[in-house]
C-alpha cells in the first residue's frame, strides 16, 4: 500500500471498531470457565508437575494472570478488533519482558517470552500488557488513581511510540533497539536515588547469570565429570526421571535425538560453534508458571576440555493460545511458529535459537526449540516498583511492544487508528480496571477449587527466573 492508502485503512477502522469501544468488557456465558480451560491445558503436560503450575498459580491474582493468558485469549475473542493484524506476543504481560545480551554483547531491553506467538490483533497484547499494570499496581498497594496513571501512561507510549516509527524508514523500525546502557542514562533524570541504585544492582546481577554462573549453580563435579545437581521437583537429572512412559536412560536417548535434529536445523555457521561442545548431561527443569507441565530441559555441554560451558534449554512448544479463536497459524511445527516469531517481533535474539521436531519422543511425536539458558537474562522487581516507577516502566514496555508490532505489521495504518489524542489510552484504561476485577474473581475461583479438593495443587518451590515473583512461592 501507499502511505495515503495505509493511512486510510487505518482511519476506516475506527468504523468498524471505535476506539472508545476498546473501554468494554464483559465475558461472553457461552465461553468455557477459565478453570475448564486450564485443565484442558494440563491434558497434555507432564501429569505430576501440573499440581505446582496451579500451586503458582493461586499465590495472587499477579501470579494467576500470568498462567492465564488461555482464559484471557478466551475473553479478548469478543472484544473489538481492528482488523489490523500483526506478530503478537500473545502474552504480553510485564513479567515476559526483560534484559539479555545480544550477540554483539550489549544489554538489551525487549520481550522475552513468545511461546504463545502468531499472526494476531494487536489490540489483545496491548490489553494484556495494561492489564497487568492494573494488577501489579494492586498487588503493590497503589491508589485507583496512580494505577490508572500508570496502564494509560503505557498505552500512551505505545501510541507515540507507532507514530514515531509510522514516520520513520522500514530499516530504522527494524534497527530499533532499547539499549539498556542508554535506556538507564535517559531514564536516571525520572528516578530516585534509591530506584537507580535498584536499576544498576539489576543490571550488575543480569551480567552474573551467563553459563558459568549457571554452571555454579546447577552442575556438580565428581572426578574431574561434570553433571546437573539434582533439585526435585524443579530440576530433576534425566538419569532420575521414571514416569510420564518412559525411564531416565530413555529420556537422555531422546534428548540427544533432540539435539541431533536441532544441530541440522542451524545454520552453517551456528553449526560449526554448536559443534565446539559435547553434551555432559541433560535434566527437566520447572520453569515460570503458565509454562509448568511443559517438557522443558536443560542440557549441559562442555567445550575446550570441559573448561567452557553450555546451557541450552529444551522446551516442548504447543499450539498457541490464540489458535482456538484466531485459526491456525500456519506453521506445521510449532517450534518453528516460536522461533519465526520472537526473531520477528525481537531486534536481536539467541545465536543458539533454534527448533527441532522429534517423532518418538516418550512415544509421541513433539516439537521443541531451543536457546541458551542464561545469557545475561534480567527482569524488574516487579512486586518492589511503586507508582512512579510502574508508571516508568510501564511506558518502556509500551515502547517496546509498539517496536515489535511496527516490524510486521501496517505501522501507518496502525499509527492513523491510533491518532494523536488519548481516546485509545481511556479506553484500555477502563478495560483493564473492568479485566483485574474479573481476574481477581478468577483467581479465587482457582483458591476455592483447590480449597475443596476440585484441583490439586502441589508444592512449587522456588520460582526461578520469572520476573516479579517473590522467591518460596
Amino acid at each position: 500500500m501507499t502511505r495515503q492508502q495505509s493511512v486510510a485503512r487505518g482511519r476506516s477502522a475506527r468504523g468498524e471498531a471505535p476506539r472508545a469501544g476498546h473501554a468494554e468488557f464483559t465475558r461472553n456465558p457461552t465461553r468455557p470457565e477459565p478453570l475448564t480451560l486450564l485443565q484442558q491445558q494440563a491434558t497434555t503436560r507432564v501429569p505430576e508437575l501440573v499440581p505446582i503450575r496451579y500451586s503458582r498459580m493461586a499465590v495472587s491474582p499477579f501470579s494467576y494472570f500470568r498462567g492465564a493468558a488461555l482464559p484471557m485469549a478466551s475473553d479478548l475473542a469478543d472484544t473489538p478488533r481492528s482488523g489490523l493484524d500483526v506478530q503478537v506476543c500473545g502474552d504480553a504481560h510485564l513479567g515476559n519482558f526483560g534484559v539479555f545480551g545480544s550477540p554483539e554483547r550489549r544489554l538489551v531491553f525487549d520481550i522475552n517470552d513468545f511461546d504463545e506467538t502468531m499472526s494476531g490483533p494487536w489490540e489483545w497484547d496491548v490489553k494484556r500488557l495494561a492489564t497487568s499494570l492494573e494488577i501489579a499496581g494492586r498487588e503493590n498497594g497503589h491508589r485507583a488513581a496512580r494505577r490508572r496513571e500508570s496502564v494509560v501512561a503505557a498505552v500512551a507510549a505505545y501510541r507515540r511510540a507507532m507514530r514515531d516509527f509510522a514516520e520513520r524508514p522500514v530499516l530504522d523500525v527494524w534497527y530499533a533497539v532499547a539499549d539498556v546502557a542508554a535506556l538507564q542514562a535517559k531514564l536516571a533524570p525520572r528516578l530516585g536515588g534509591d530506584r537507580r541504585k535498584r536499576v544498576a544492582r539489576t543490571i550488575a546481577k543480569a551480567y552474573t547469570k551467563d553459563n558459568l554462573g549457571a554452571l555454579e549453580r546447577f552442575a556438580g563435579s565428581d572426578g574431574g565429570r561434570s553433571y546437573i545437581v539434582a533439585d526435585p521437583p524443579l530440576v530433576t537429572p534425566a538419569r532420575d526421571l521414571v514416569g510420564d512412559g518412559y525411564r531416565g536412560t530413555d529420556v537422555l536417548a531422546d534428548l540427544r535425538d533432540v539435539l541431533g535434529a536441532y544441530r541440522a536445523n542451524l545454520e552453517p555457521e551456528r553449526r560449526v560453534l554448536f559443534d565446539r561442545y559435547e553434551l555432559a548431561d541433560v535434566a527437566r527443569k520447572v520453569v515460570g508458571v503458565g509454562s509448568v507441565g511443559a517438557r522443558t530441559y536443560m542440557a549441559l555441554l562442555l567445550g575446550d576440555g570441559g573448561r567452557d560451558p553450555l546451557f541450552l534449554q529444551a522446551k516442548e512448544a504447543a499450539p498457541s493460545v490464540l489458535e482456538p479463536f484466531l485459526g491456525p497459524s500456519g506453521f506445521g511445527n510449532e517450534g518453528r511458529r516460536i522461533v519465526v516469531g520472537q526473531r520477528l517481533m525481537q531486534t536481536v535474539s539467541d545465536i543458539f535459537l533454534g527448533w527441532v521436531r522429534v517423532q518418538g519422543f516418550d512415544g509421541h511425536r513433539r516439537d521443541f526449540y531451543l536457546r541458551q539458558l542464561r545469557d545475561w537474562k534480567g527482569s524488574a522487581e516487579i512486586e518492589t516498583l511503586g507508582p512512579k516507577a510502574m508508571r516508568i516502566y510501564g511506558e518502556v514496555c509500551g515502547w517496546t511492544l509498539a517496536k515489535a508490532h511496527a516490524r510486521s505489521g501496517d505501522r501507518i495504518a496502525i499509527a492513523a487508528y491510533l491518532g494523536s489524542g488519548p481516546s485509545f489510552d481511556r479506553a484500555v484504561g477502563e478495560f483493564a480496571r473492568a479485566y483485574a476485577d474479573q481476574n481477581e474473581r478468577d483467581h479465587r475461583a482457582l483458591v476455592d477449587a483447590i480449597g475443596d479438593g476440585r484441583i490439586a495443587a502441589g508444592a512449587g518451590g522456588r520460582v526461578t527466573e520469572t520476573g516479579g515473583l517473590p522467591a518460596g512461592v
